[in-house]
């Protein structure tokens, strides 16, 4: 490596070119940042007493021996935003001098920044960017049409630069002085002797100036050679980035990153340290580069067709659809081996497909109306596929839902209606999705919801009218409270306006100026169905109303059924209390002031969530939810517990935990506890109970 400061016109003046290579990621800057380089060299080049100003580093790769014969390309692998602008910069004002007929100056700059006079094809071009960027900046420097497609990036910078110079000609001479007190820091890397990846990591190692996805790029095609990284990009990359889009990749692709990842290695990476997640992968990659690209580029396609509407079969496109509307971005990776065993392996037929996105759609969407959190969902779909039978698949889905634990279970039909029924769907966050999914259910033609608007049959007004008040009774400010935002109480209508707070009867008869029906009575809408031929609306028929629709729900978003006997086959051994051990075997459990101590810790513990059981081992009681939260080992004079969570998690401030991370030891927690009294039990529960929601709830 050589590391020298130098004069950025100097550098440019010399014979040579720099080449962006194909794995570096577009030319990014905007107007902002154009606008700063110009006001840092209009400074540098009005005040006489500046003699530089330091631009920043350029980082190349350059061969290891000198080729006098023939002029290779220096590869730029850091500080291509800082060159293509400069260029940018250059090449507007050489074109204002051409337009000023000033054209020895202008013939001058050319040559001595742009180009290389003696050399032909692309080699003339001092700087060559990659990709789109790199036909429409030499269009520009050879004054030709734009190709198709262009830069936009580039266009608009390079116009930019025109513009300011066409706007302020007595600034010329101060820019072009400014230009010439640019000072970098050249560090040129010798191919067989330097690790360009290593030292391009160490320059982003903040990860502000490159997002996942530009590393990741950047390790795959980095170490290659220039012949198979223009194969693997054109191939493979490039055809990722155009299946999601130029916008869309910018957002989307450090989170398919992650999905992919969890799907493909079953841990769930931050999002902040997916390159990392990726190297590690790629590491122990069981086949060449070309064919881990291949893959990325494979899950990327299924991405593509599940978050970002690309999928071609009407049935799944739908159910994709209805999907994103929820936002379940966790879904993801159980998401994606299941298309890659649909698409790939074809282990499953596309209905049995759809099948399981609709059960990820019911599970998702009942257990927000029923309100159970959803921090640990990730955890869920990202171990989902643990349990599947592939040859069995869509049946071992349905199983692996039925016995989800409490805190991650599948909710019930009644719990799901109940919760449909009573909370306030108004305010919820997938308001028009589930009015959407409830209209449109059965329906061959869809109605496009948009063109309606959410309607209370009995108003939001806190000041009911008269008519209101008379129609629901005494009681009709505490119905107003409790109904109105329920499902019982809200539907869809393309007359909101026109139905404002009018008493029940005039919604239902309304009818326009030109005395055309467009009251309940006549709506198209099923949800409408049900207030045709009311007669009056209050506590019972909302109640009546909401019940209809809970129970069409129940079809909409339905559960999974299997029978008990198939059931059973899909139980795991640590879903039944174990028959090796029993407490008796345990001498200090077999009677006494110890077992009732611990018979009473037991209870209290058990009595956490349903999904809590009781493990018996040799030399331990387990309390298990998902795995172990709690040991308990019997001693002479004590119960020994051992709680799965780190000493810095746990709250204690009596400090009973000890923390034994590292020691030996009989359970297999972090932290003991010493129980040897009951009066010690509230507050020792209150330990276990931080230890089984750490297991639960694992944030996202």
């Amino acid at each position: 490596m050589k590391a020298s400061e130098a004069n950025l016109m100097e550098v440019l003046e010399k014979p040579r070119q720099f080449r962006i290579p194909i794995y570096q990621r577009n030319y990014a800057w905007g107007e902002a940042q154009c606008r700063q380089l110009l006001h840092d060299v209009l400074a540098v080049g009005i005040n006489e007493n500046a003699s530089t100003h330091f631009l920043g580093t350029i980082v190349y790769v350059e061969r290891a021996q000198s080729i006098l014969v023939k002029q290779e390309p220096l590869m730029v692998i850091d500080g291509q935003q800082r060159l293509t602008t400069v260029t940018l910069m250059l090449l507007a004002l050489y074109r204002h001098l051409v337009d000023g007929q000033v054209a020895s100056q202008a013939d001058a700059l050319r040559r001595r920044f742009l180009i290389n006079p003696n050399e032909t094809g692309e080699m003339l071009y001092k700087v060559v960017l990659s990709d789109i960027d790199r036909p429409t900046l030499i269009s520009l420097l050879d004054d030709l049409p734009m190709p198709d497609p262009y830069s936009s990036r580039v266009i608009a910078n390079y116009e930019f630069f025109k513009e300011w110079f066409e706007n302020n000609p007595e600034h010329l001479d101060a820019s072009y002085l400014g230009l010439s007190k640019l000072e970098i820091v050249a560090v040129a890397l010798e191919r067989q002797r330097d690790n360009p990846q290593l030292v391009f990591e160490s320059m982003n190692s903040t990860g502000l100036d490159l997002s996942q996805a530009d590393l990741i790029r950047n390790f795959v095609l980095m170490g290659q050679e220039p012949s198979e990284q223009e194969s693997l990009y054109t191939h493979y990359w490039r055809a990722m980035e155009d299946g999601f889009g130029q916008a869309a990749y910018a957002r989307h692709f450090d989170g398919f990153m992650r999905h992919y990842l969890t799907a493909v290695t079953n841990d769930i990476p931050n999002i902040n340290k997916v390159y990392a997640a990726f190297k590690k992968y790629a590491a122990r990659y069981d086949g060449s580069i070309r064919d881990l690209v291949k893959e990325v580029h494979t899950y990327a396609n299924h991405y593509c067709a599940m978050a970002l509407g690309k999928e071609s079969e009407p049935s799944l496109k739908k159910a994709f659809k209805d999907l994103r509307e929820l936002k379940v971005d966790v879904a993801y990776p159980l998401l994606l081996e299941v298309y890659h065993d649909y698409k790939q392996n074809q282990l499953l037929s596309t209905g049995e497909l759809e099948k399981i996105v609709r059960l990820v759609e019911s599970y998702v969407f009942r257990r927000a109306v029923c309100g159970i959190p959803t921090n640990s969902l990730n955890r869920t779909f990202a171990r989902f596929t643990h349990s599947l039978r592939k040859d069995r698949y869509l049946e071992s889905v349905k199983a692996a839902f039925m016995l989800l634990p409490s805190y991650r279970r599948f909710p019930s039909n009644s719990e799901f209606q109940t919760s449909l029924r009573e909370r306030d769907l108004y305010h919820f966050r997938n308001l028009r999705y589930w009015l959407r999914r409830l209209e449109n259910h059965g329906r061959k033609e869809t109605v496009l919801i948009d063109e309606f608007t959410v309607e209370h049959v009995l108003p939001q007004n806190a000041k009911l009218s008269r008519e209101w008040q008379q129609e629901l009774g005494p009681e009709w400010k505490s119905i107003q409270e409790t109904y109105l935002h329920t499902l019982g109480n809200l539907t869809l209508t393309a007359y909101n306006s026109s139905y404002s707070d009018k008493p029940f009867l005039q919604k239902r008869d309304a009818t326009d100026i030109d005395n055309k029906p467009i009251g309940f009575a006549h709506s198209p809408l099923h949800l409408n169905s049900d207030l045709r031929h009311l007669e009056a609306w209050n506590r019972e028929e909302i109640q009546k109303r909401a019940a209809r629709l809970s129970e069409s729900a129940l079809s909409v978003w339905q559960m999974p059924a299997l029978g008990d006997d198939i059931l059973d086959a899909y139980r795991s051994p640590a879903q039944t209390e174990s028959t090796e051990y029993a407490l008796e075997d345990h001498a200090q459990l077999t009677v006494g002031p110890l077992r009732r101590l611990f018979d009473k810790f037991a209870v209290e513990v058990l009595a956490l969530d349903p999904c809590v059981y009781q493990d018996v081992k040799k030399l331990y009681v387990a309390f298990k939810a998902e795995t172990n939260f709690v040991d308990v080992i019997p001693q002479s004079k004590r119960l020994l517990l051992s709680l799965n969570i780190s000493a810095t998690d746990l709250e204690d401030p009596r400090g009973l935990g000890r923390d034994v991370a590292g020691l030996g030891r009989w359970g297999n927690g972090e932290v003991e506890v010493g129980l040897a009294s009951e009066n010690d039990l509230p507050y020792v529960i209150g330990l276990v109970r931080q230890a089984l929601e750490e297991q639960m709830d694992q944030p996202e």
